[in-house]
């Protein structure tokens, strides 16, 4: 059966409160658990632009308490390089092309916080979605989390010793593949977005599942390997 998840990223110390708010509110309407992207050290200028949020980590328990899924999303949120790693879905990113010791110090940092936070990650995702093979030996050597929320694939896939969850679209749509994952910035919603993603869930809002029944080890198959080169294939020539 097709499985759809909801992931929400730039939850941070400094964001759109009422938009965060109003997405919880129409999530909870119809029982549907995202997985919330955490910044543990945000330092991003775009997002301090925002009013800081007062009960932050509090709120980010709640969340956690009521089956909302955390993920660590990065640490500092700031891009470091214009490199695109094994997702190139960006040309920068805060961690892809960076040397593996460098990697290692933004994740152990931005693990610790949110540990000393009491918010228990198991999943990560990095701003932009580009990271690499050493962001990927960073978290193996210095966090305990395996699951990956990125990548472009038919169903969810175990590969180097992480479980990857496909993320394909930034706006819900009855895509073809088993898994899928919608990938949503509350900060930068519109009322027309919101009112998109409510017209979705009224249609389809069984077919949200549970993230413990779909991460499993499955090898990466031929299917996921060519929808992936066409994915990039595609996205190279719109660019031309």
């Amino acid at each position: 059966m097709k499985r759809y998840f909801i992931r929400l990223d730039d939850a941070s110390d400094h964001m759109d409160f009422h938009k965060w708010m109003r997405m919880k509110a129409l999530l909870d309407r119809y029982k549907i658990k995202p997985i919330y992207g955490i910044i543990p050290n945000n330092m991003d200028p775009d997002l301090l632009k925002y009013e800081k949020v007062d009960g932050f980590w509090s709120l980010m328990r709640e969340w956690a308490s009521e089956g909302w899924i955390p993920a660590m999303h990065g640490n500092s949120h700031v891009f470091e390089s214009n490199k695109g790693g094994v997702n190139p879905v960006n040309s920068r990113s805060e961690f892809a092309g960076l040397p593996i010791e460098r990697q290692k110090d933004k994740v152990r940092e931005g693990y610790k916080t949110l540990a000393s936070n009491n918010i228990k990650a198991n999943i990560f995702f990095a701003p932009a979605h580009t990271f690499d093979t050493n962001t990927l030996a960073a978290l193996y050597t210095e966090t305990p989390i395996r699951v990956i929320s990125d990548t472009i694939a038919n169903d969810v896939y175990f590969k180097d010793g992480f479980y990857f969850i496909p993320q394909q679209s930034g706006m819900v749509r009855n895509l073809p593949f088993q898994t899928v994952t919608f990938c949503y910035h509350p900060n930068r919603m519109n009322d027309g977005d919101f009112e998109i993603l409510e017209s979705f869930l009224k249609l389809y809002g069984k077919r949200f599942g549970c993230l413990k029944d779909t991460v499993r080890k499955r090898h990466r198959s031929l299917l996921d390997i060519v929808l992936k080169g066409c994915y990039f294939a595609i996205r190279v020539v719109r660019k031309r």
